[in-house]
């Protein structure tokens, strides 16, 4: 499943590539054709991402301020695919990370004064090649595609995702409302973090992943986050101190923010990286030393995801 800075990274995406232009909304595969319609013809007036949510805010071409919201979370299979001619500097695409590494793109738009993306997708992209004619064409559909977003320059496809519906501004306000604080957004809330977690009698490693608690953290960020803070995810959550969760948040809006400008999830600090490609600490390492202490990195379930974690640098907590 994208973990929350890819879906800020789709927004960024969609406000470059569409914003401010009429789209023409079809379902090729025909199961969201009622929703299609309520959005075809209207122009891309906003873009927002909120945990895993992406929100895409369609208007009105003779009334901006009638906005109706087309809400989509990829969940596991989920992806956005992406074409066009040779103005459309487009990821191919984003989404399904069980076909690409740590979810990486290539060329994703990014945030003013972002640096450009060191990653490597899977399966190439860029601009398209015109037609015979000179004009590009839009690509016929692969797949089940669920919503096709067609402008002028190119085309965004959407299949497999859990989610996909138009939503009014009042359910997107309580989308919002059942979503924990995001460290990418603006309006993310520390404190509102802190409080949940030491409000809870449950492991820490499990509110990390509890999107009403923090939105936007996935099962890399977590075992690695919960690494770099040097906390046991058995931890319960009441037990650990304020400063220490302050830490934690604090660390993830920077990894995270990291992961928006690149596109890649790299959490190790230079000097402990032993070979080029260390990326991660603990993550998808069970059985290999640590890159700091040498232990052998353990792994476990936890509410049926992998769990990852270095059994010296991340003591067990004390029985009570």
């Amino acid at each position: 499943m994208p973990e929350g800075h890819t879906v800020h990274r789709l927004g960024y995406a969609f406000a470059e590539l569409f914003g401010g232009t009429q789209l023409q909304v079809s379902s090729p595969q025909g199961r969201f054709a009622a929703g299609a319609a309520l959005l075809d013809g209207r122009v891309l007036a906003a873009t927002e991402a909120h945990g895993k949510h992406l929100f895409l805010g369609f208007a009105a071409p003779a009334d901006l301020a009638d906005v109706r919201w087309l809400r989509v979370h990829l969940g596991l299979y989920g992806s956005w695919t992406f074409d066009g001619d040779e103005t459309f500097h487009a990821p191919h695409a984003i989404g399904a990370p069980r076909r690409r590494v740590a979810e990486e793109e290539v060329a994703a738009p990014l945030p003013a004064g972002a640096e450009e993306s060191d990653a490597a997708g899977t399966d190439g992209g860029g601009p398209q090649a015109p037609g015979s004619n000179g004009v590009w064409h839009p690509p016929a559909p692969r797949g089940a595609v669920r919503v096709r977003l067609l402008g002028d320059n190119g085309v965004a496809d959407l299949t497999g995702p859990t989610a996909c519906e138009v939503v009014t501004a009042e359910e997107k306000d309580e989308v919002h409302a059942r979503l924990g604080p995001d460290p990418l957004r603006p309006d993310g809330d520390e404190a509102a973090f802190v409080a949940g977690v030491r409000a809870r009698r449950r492991a820490v490693g499990e509110l990390l992943m509890d999107q009403a608690v923090i939105a936007g953290v996935g099962n890399i960020y977590r075992a690695e986050a919960l690494y770099r803070a040097r906390l046991h995810p058995l931890r319960l959550g009441r037990d650990v101190p304020a400063a220490r969760l302050r830490r934690v948040w604090q660390d993830l809006a920077e990894l995270m923010a990291d992961g928006v400008a690149t596109g890649r999830i790299v959490t190790t600090r230079p000097e402990d990286r032993q070979e080029e490609d260390d990326r991660w600490y603990v993550y998808q390492r069970s059985g290999r030393p640590c890159l700091v202490c040498g232990t052998k990195v353990a792994e476990a379930l936890m509410q049926g995801r992998r769990l990852f974690w270095c059994p010296r640098c991340q003591r067990a907590p004390r029985r009570s």
